[in-house]
């Protein structure tokens, strides 16, 4: 056991909580739509051939943002063979993911299913293979009330009211190699200025992300940014970064210091936006849009898996990288959403990618069950609890060495306070002791209303997982703590497991005290 304190002075605010920070994404890839949130004839479709158990589970999960249509899936896509008559949209070959996408499911369908299932669409164009004219004829075709022939054309094909879309990400990942249609910083920077005009020209409404960085590690990392935003600044509301984390050759403790690396990050391109001119007090501020980020295990799928599925034939919806979520990389998830949260007078928005099978925090087998994966339940819970303003707690607590990111210490905390309640978020990177923790908490009278944590399973396998057939991985109650006053402070001790992301509920008998 080691000891570690909190410093949480709820009147010491930093930022509202951004509702879209609890974003996900969807992308025509992989078992993601076609026997992911779409199976016709599974028991739970409905007329439309959603699966509504899925449904379900992303309701619960508490998303509000979905990116679509991709990824890499929309440098190659047209958007024109996901309207009209299903029976006359053409397959195409998606050479992104070497499949063979069917276009069952278009605009039109995955618009009606993220209504009902309270997601707010963030729509991709496609700056790979197209341009300025494409984007801005899906624009006038999901916008533009009617009278034209393109927003009379969607009026035809069922949808008699606008879509009324208002976030719009311009590409995807142009900086990579591994992109249709990869550009250079310039190339790109320009094209997105030039498409962002035409854009605002026909929707002064819209809200546009340009595309920054696919990883820290990128040879471009910076430069990318400040030319880019060189041509977009005073166009665009938003800059993107994508973020993914994995455990290398089983050094755990770089892993579990992943929330460290992202804040990192983060801090590197909030500073390039100022340099720009384009920070949160210029004239047209810029946000940081973490557009998609998680745990995804790339090493195996750039060595192993996808020199297999990406040759030989063209297969519908194959199953890839649908990794199976151990304990240890949701609490990593939790951590990942901390530092979004600490940075939430920055980050405007966020999606964690992808939502269904893909490297998922859901899964489901065809005409089978759908399930919770580990990562569901650190999203899930701080979706549903931060809210209001977010509190960065002082934290004292030992710090690890790691090889990866260097320093950074064994408790890992944020907080958020809404009203009379205030909810902790903290996570415990050892993976051998637990943390006693005190929480010296500036607001008289605090009371514990709940207390929960994700650790390991009886056994202590850092590696369990939740499968089609056991979910033995979950929250469980956090019994042992403990709530003191004195005066108008309270003070709160409790001692939350290694290897474990817990979340603390409390609320303020007196709630002047946290004004």
């Amino acid at each position: 056991m080691f000891t570690a304190r909190l410093a949480i002075d709820p009147r010491a605010t930093l930022a509202d909580v951004p509702r879209r920070l609890f974003g996900t994404f969807v992308e025509h890839m992989g078992r993601c739509v076609y026997e992911g949130i779409y199976e016709p004839g599974h028991p739970s479709a409905d007329a439309d051939g959603f699966r509504t158990d899925v449904r379900d589970l992303v309701v619960e999960l508490g998303a509000t943002t979905v990116r679509y249509p991709g990824g890499n899936f929309v440098s190659g896509y047209r958007w024109e063979d996901g309207v009209g008559p299903r029976d006359a949209r053409p397959a195409r070959l998606d050479a992104a993911w070497h499949s063979r996408e069917t276009n069952e499911v278009g605009l039109h369908e995955f618009a009606d299913w993220a209504r009902d299932a309270g997601l707010e669409l963030m729509y991709a164009v496609n700056l790979g293979t197209r341009g300025i004219e494409a984007a801005a004829d899906v624009l006038e075709y999901a916008n533009h009330p009617g009278g034209t022939a393109l927003s009379d054309l969607r009026r035809a094909h069922g949808a008699d009211a606008p879509l009324g879309i208002r976030l719009w990400c311009l590409g995807n990942e142009m900086d990579g190699p591994w992109q249709i249609g990869h550009k250079t910083a310039d190339e790109y920077g320009r094209l997105a200025a030039e498409t962002a005009r035409m854009m605002r020209f026909i929707d002064p409404e819209v809200e546009l992300v340009a595309a920054g960085s696919s990883n820290a590690e990128m040879p471009t990392f910076g430069e990318w940014e400040r030319t880019v935003l060189r041509h977009t600044a005073g166009l665009v509301q938003h800059i993107s970064l994508h973020a993914y984390y994995e455990e290398r050759d089983g050094d755990v403790d770089s892993f579990l210091a992943s929330g460290t690396a992202l804040d990192r990050y983060i801090e590197t391109v909030a500073s390039i936006i100022d340099e720009a001119g384009a920070g949160p007090d210029s004239a047209h501020p810029v946000g940081i849009s973490v557009d998609e980020w998680n745990v995804w295990y790339q090493t195996r799928w750039n060595e192993v898996d996808k020199p297999r599925v990406l040759t030989g034939a063209w297969p519908e919806h194959p199953r890839l990288i649908e990794d199976e979520y151990s304990v240890t990389d949701a609490v990593v998830v939790g951590s990942l959403l901390a530092s979004l949260l600490r940075h939430a007078d920055r980050v405007t928005m966020a999606n964690q990618a992808q939502l269904v099978n893909v490297i998922a925090p859901i899964r489901c087998e065809p005409g089978g069950p759908a399930w919770r994966q580990t990562t569901f339940f650190p999203f899930q819970r701080t979706a549903a609890l931060a809210k209001g303003r977010v509190v960065v707690p002082v934290v004292d607590a030992p710090t690890h060495d790691t090889a990866l990111v260097g320093g950074a210490p064994l408790v890992d905390a944020v907080a958020t306070v809404d009203g009379g309640s205030i909810r902790v978020f903290i996570t415990n990177r050892s993976t051998t002791d637990a943390a006693e923790l005190t929480i010296d908490l500036a607001a008289a009278g605090a009371v514990l209303i709940d207390a929960e944590t994700l650790t390991t399973p009886d056994g202590g396998d850092r590696h369990a997982t939740n499968s089609v057939s056991s979910q033995p991985v979950g929250m469980a109650p956090l019994t042992a703590v403990d709530v003191t006053h004195d005066g108008a402070s309270s003070v709160v001790s409790v001692t939350v497991p290694a290897l474990s992301w817990s979340v603390l509920d409390l609320a303020a008998t007196e709630e002047d005290s946290l004004v």
